[in-house]
């Protein structure tokens, strides 16, 4: 949940100057424009459900002009890759470049 807190937070807080979201929901289309701060997004390369979001998340951030990067571990084992607790989801591989 922490990487859609995030996402939520940079809509919510103007003041905020830069976020950095893994693996995280994407927002609400209306409410990109919100968005000030400068944000890096971590995906893995195998979450299906969380990626199916990520074209339209960049359209709508380009179209407010928000500053953002985004990185996609292809090969990442699927949602929560950088959770060291989970062997089954854990990738250390991808979790070292991100």
């Amino acid at each position: 949940w922490g990487g859609g807190t995030v996402n939520m937070l940079a809509i919510n807080a103007p003041d905020l100057s830069a976020g950095v979201a893994y693996y995280g929901m994407q927002p609400k289309a209306a409410d990109v424009s919100r968005i000030k701060a400068a944000l890096l997004l971590h995906y893995g390369g195998l979450d299906e459900r969380i990626n199916a979001g990520i074209d339209a998340f960049k359209k709508e951030l380009d179209a407010a002009h928000v500053e953002y990067t985004v990185y996609v571990y292809q090969g990442a084992k699927n949602h929560a890759f950088n959770n060291d607790t989970s062997a089954a989801r854990y990738d250390k591989k991808a979790a070292d470049l991100a």
